[in-house]
């Protein structure tokens, strides 16, 4: 008895200790049939562990599935971008191809003028469809002086091109200067039919038109004459090329006739200019 409750705790851990050595090796054999309790035990434990494996299945689907919109999203931003730069790039193509044959226009102009230009870009207007008032961005610093005359270039013929009128120099800056059309209907240039070397004044008017008049009540013209600058009055060099005849009115009881022109450009497009510096 005094040897029991002297190692007792000791004998206690030696017997649990057997216990489980024995319950280990006879559940290591193999075995055909499980016993009642194993049975019962997995019976219970088989439902969770579908119900387990599912869940793992359907949360790893589901991480899956986000991780497929994340891609498809980081896709659709790179799809996004590659559609910007291919508008972009059209636009461009299409500013270009717009814009040819103003550019032809331009440099056949730069190739066959006697006269000294300078290139100027339009960086302003005044409120409007027409292009009557209008600033460049070269000045004074750049040789520009209060009114030097503005072209741009036109083919009249094949392969003739020449300055065609668009205004003048009205004020001036270091790096800017202002321009007035000859649409605006303050402003009037004095002309010559080349045909017959008639003479008139044509205007600007509300509806950013040219009209005028002939000196010369008799004058022969007829629509479709070319009409240039006559350089009188000292506004604008002379035979700068304005435009053509367009309509021929006659009144005998006023004993005058007048005309309508219609500009070699167009006033609702305009790029870039030439300054004809003195």
């Amino acid at each position: 008895m005094y040897f029991f409750k002297k190692y007792k705790e000791r004998m206690i851990v030696i017997v649990i200790a057997i216990i489980l050595l024995v319950v280990i090796g006879y559940t290591s054999v193999e075995r055909v049939n499980l016993t009642g309790p194993e049975r019962v035990i997995g019976n219970i434990l088989s439902p969770i562990g579908k119900v387990t494996m599912s869940a793992k299945n359907k949360v790893t689907g589901l991480f899956a599935f986000v991780g497929d919109i994340f891609s498809a999203m980081e896709e659709n931003e790179l799809l996004k971008d590659e559609i910007t730069r291919l508008e972009i790039e059209i636009r461009d193509l299409e500013n270009v191809i717009g814009r040819s044959d103003f550019l032809k226009n331009e440099q056949n102009l730069i190739n066959s003028t006697e006269n000294n230009l300078i290139k100027a870009k339009i960086i302003g207007k005044e409120p409007g469809n027409w292009y009557d008032n209008f600033t460049i961005d070269k000045g004074s610093k750049d040789g520009i002086s209060k009114g030097d005359t503005i072209v741009q270039g036109v083919e009249i013929e094949n392969q003739v091109y020449v300055e065609a009128l668009i205004g003048r120099v009205l004020d001036v800056g270091d790096n800017w200067a202002k321009v007035v059309s000859i649409i605006d209907e303050w402003n009037s240039v004095s002309f010559k039919i080349i045909r017959t070397q008639d003479g008139g004044v044509i205007s600007g008017s509300v509806d950013s038109s040219l009209e005028g008049y002939l000196f010369d009540y008799s004058a022969d013209v007829i629509s479709g004459d070319q009409l240039y600058t006559s350089g009188l009055g000292g506004v604008y060099l002379s035979d700068i090329y304005i435009g053509e005849v367009n309509e021929v009115i006659t009144s005998q009881e006023e004993l005058s006739k007048r005309i309508t022109v219609k500009p070699a450009i167009n006033f609702k497009k305009l790029y870039n200019v030439f300054v004809i510096v003195k």
